[in-house]
């Protein structure tokens, strides 16, 4: 394994080391904000799945025109930079936030920064890793991304604690290892020079995504449906404060998570590059079932530990797979508009299962929410065996 991190590009080190410093501030206030907006300002479980469910498929969605614009251009590093920058400047509306409306405001535009750099970055990657470690790559990025989604919850913890559960004090700290992360991307990651064959066209005419694969589309439609039926990290926490968590400790769910996500995240990639995709999205899903049951059955501490930690383990198997796949089903001058794509279709599937999951919550309670969740991810399950079978 120290053999095959030597060899990983210093670049992409450096793209997961912005990922991380940007998750710590993203995840010290996102681990933090169902309690403030059921807490303190009042809002429904309806209200936090159209909060969520927006702003993450609004992220998606726009990963396609960015993923478009940087393949147009032949860049990618710009993009990425302008994506960091306005997640960075969206951190102070947090802290000044006093309704639901402010809070959905800012969520919006923070996850529009992601939006325009996640394809970006991708692509960034997929273009300096080597193709033999491509899988490792993105197995070390998403990897040191989620250290920064680890140590921002814990963060979190620390600092409520040490100023008495002043949630408006501790988001206005989120906004210092943002501003680092954009710094850092600027002056530390080297782009590799693209060579523009003939005359640039748009990416996203019939004629080049005519040149995307069948296998590319299903990878795109199953992830769709991955993320249809594994909705928001926001109603794990939202599941230990209804058991009775004390607020300062809530960032302790996704510390658990994403600690078995960083652990994880690794490995899988690595295991990626020599094993059958279809197999580990199989394993991937029966953790996601496992974890939904767990998670209806009780909202007692050792219950949402037990399914978190099965959440972190599939989130671990299937984030950097599925971006792996879709890098290995395009080509070289789309993968931009190859990510965009696959995320505009996750971001559909976002909102609806945003939506879906505080629908029901509200209506007919939690058990209801992670029950239909592991009932999605069985379907998954048979859809993904009957095309293994057809194509065996």
């Amino acid at each position: 394994m120290s053999s095959t991190l030597r060899q990983i590009p210093a670049s992409i080190w450096v793209l997961g080391l912005v990922s991380l410093l940007m998750d710590v501030s993203s995840e010290l206030i996102h681990s933090l904000l169902p309690a403030f907006l059921v807490g303190s300002l009042g809002a429904s479980a309806t209200m936090l799945g159209l909060i969520e469910g927006a702003a993450e498929s609004l992220a998606l969605i726009v990963k396609i025109f960015s993923g478009a614009l940087s393949d147009y251009l032949g860049r990618r590093k710009a993009l990425a930079a302008l994506g960091y920058g306005l997640g960075a400047l969206s951190k102070p509306l947090f802290a000044l936030a006093s309704s639901a409306g402010m809070v959905l405001a800012a969520r919006l535009i923070d996850r529009t920064g992601k939006g325009i750099r996640g394809a970006p970055r991708d692509a960034l990657v997929a273009d300096i890793a080597p193709p033999h470690l491509r899988g490792a790559s993105f197995g070390l990025r998403q990897a040191l991304d989620t250290v920064g989604a680890f140590l921002g919850p814990l963060l979190a913890i620390a600092l409520m604690l040490l100023w008495a559960n002043n949630f408006h004090t501790v988001f206005w700290f989120a906004v210092i290892p943002a501003f680092l992360a954009v710094a850092l991307l600027l002056f530390g990651v080297q782009e590799p020079e693209h060579r523009q064959d003939g005359k640039r066209t748009n990416p996203i005419k019939l004629a080049n995504l005519r040149r995307l694969s069948k296998d590319y589309w299903w990878v795109v439609a199953f992830g769709a449906l991955f993320t249809l039926a594994r909705f928001s990290e926001a109603f794990l926490v939202l599941r230990a404060f209804q058991g009775g968590l004390a607020v300062a400790w809530l960032p302790l769910v996704f510390v658990s998570m994403n600690a078995v996500y960083a652990l994880s995240a690794y490995p899988f990639g690595k295991l990626a590059d020599t094993t059958r995709h279809a197999t580990l999205l199989k394993y991937s899903l029966l953790l996601l079932i496992a974890a939904d049951v767990v998670l209806a059955q009780s909202s007692h501490f050792v219950y949402v530990f037990l399914g978190v930690v099965l959440w972190g383990l599939h989130m671990g198997l299937t984030q950097g797979l599925l971006a792996a796949m879709v890098a290995g089903s395009a080509p070289a001058d789309l993968r931009g508009t190859a990510y965009g794509f696959f995320n505009l279709c996750s971001g559909a599937a976002m909102l609806v299962s945003g939506l879906l999951a505080g629908e029901l919550w509200d209506r007919l309670g939690p058990a209801y929410t992670f029950g239909t969740g592991g009932i999605l991810a069985l379907v998954a399950l048979g859809i993904l065996a009957l095309r293994d079978e057809h194509s065996a």
